[in-house]
């Protein structure tokens, strides 16, 4: 039996999570070890009681191994461990990385950190907005969006790194073999059509509950150098994402909202608490630029095919924010009547966007 075999076989088992493993680790030197221990013996292990050690001794007899990887090849899934190398190195730095992701999509090759986007599931309309807009911002910048698939938040982070054809990561509570909420399976299907993935611990089969959620979390926060809390109230799920993203050792950023939106409140309390506002992208950006080195993060977005020498010009000079039309005629050097004709043409061609008062952003 290899590693890897013992980490799937030792997910499989019920009530044995990474701290447990961990420790089973440390007692009998491998998890395979573990699996041909005696009953008295894994009894001796904290956290190991009789149940648990009668089920680990009988593994063979209580868990179908065999059923559970026909059932992962039959959906297209791949199956990482601990014991595999291709598992995320941002993973392994947290207190309990799971000993198992079953993923359906491409799998990174290098696991480049993202950021977390996070926030309620009844939200307001600028809640949503923001979300949208700064998971397209964060994905067109090469930088992937993770987020947990849920209503709310999730869903417009997930949908804004989608319009900007960038990389998304949707991580679940429960088995692949199940989408929740059942509402985002076509969301799921793009997620994955569009090179990006989705992740969970859990063996399939495994309905969402309360516990699941939490356990979600954490692998959202540690795929992540930083949160973003785009909108929470003070009992809001995202805020339990944003302590473990603390525990981690992962930067939090919030947005603020209206001082009377009980909506904006779990975020104004982590700003109290010092984790970082959050007025554009670029705020995020540069804070990614400090704690990871230029060459560990994603390739930044290249330029849209087939654009002239002013267009390009003038594309490029539209930053991933609001740019106004002033600011792109003194970063192009071109005339005004060029600038107004060009950006027309890239109107037309659906590569940006005017906002009132003669400013402009990019599109998809």
């Amino acid at each position: 039996m290899t590693d890897s075999e013992a980490y799937f076989i030792v997910n499989l088992v019920s009530g044995i999570g990474p701290v447990k493993a961990k420790r089973l680790k440390e007692r009998f030197g491998s998890l395979d070890r573990a699996l041909v221990a005696r009953e008295a013996d894994l009894k001796s292990v904290e956290g190991i009681g009789p149940e648990l050690a009668r089920a680990l001794s009988s593994w063979e007899n209580t868990t179908d191994t065999e059923k559970e990887r026909k059932w992962t090849e039959e959906l297209g899934l791949t199956v990482l461990t601990q014991a595999d190398t291709a598992y995320p190195a941002a993973l392994r730095e947290i207190y309990d990385p799971p000993l198992v992701l079953y993923i359906k999509g491409k799998v990174p090759e290098t696991w480049p950190r993202g950021v977390a986007v996070v926030g309620s599931r009844e939200t307001s309309h600028y809640g949503l907005e923001t979300a949208k807009k700064l998971g397209y911002q964060l994905a067109y910048a090469g930088v992937p969006v993770i987020s947990g698939l849920a209503r709310g938040i999730d869903t417009a982070a997930h949908l804004g790194a989608l319009a900007a054809k960038g990389t998304t990561w949707a991580v679940l509570g429960c088995g692949l073999d199940q989408i929740y909420p059942p509402e985002n399976d076509s969301l799921a299907e793009k997620i994955v059509e569009a090179g990006g993935c989705l992740i969970s611990e859990l063996a399939l089969g495994t309905s969402p509950d309360k516990r699941t959620f939490p356990m979600r979390n954490r692998i959202v926060s540690g795929l992540s150098f930083g949160v973003l809390v785009v909108e929470a109230g003070r009992q809001s799920g995202a805020l339990i994402t944003a302590r473990q993203a603390l525990d981690q050792g992962r930067q939090v950023f919030a947005i603020p909202g209206l001082i009377d939106n009980p909506l904006a409140q779990g975020c104004h309390q982590l700003i109290k608490d010092g984790a970082k506002l959050v007025e554009g992208v670029e705020d995020i950006l540069a804070e990614l630029e400090f704690l990871i080195p230029r060459e560990s993060v994603a390739t930044p977005r290249p330029l849209p095919a087939n654009l002239s020498g002013d267009e390009e010009k003038v594309y490029a000079a539209i930053e991933l924010d609001e740019t106004p039309i002033d600011t792109i005629t003194q970063r192009t050097g071109l005339a005004a009547g060029a600038v107004s004709s060009t950006l027309l043409k890239l109107e037309m061609r659906k590569l940006v966007r005017q906002l009132p008062g003669k400013v402009f952003v990019r599109t998809s």
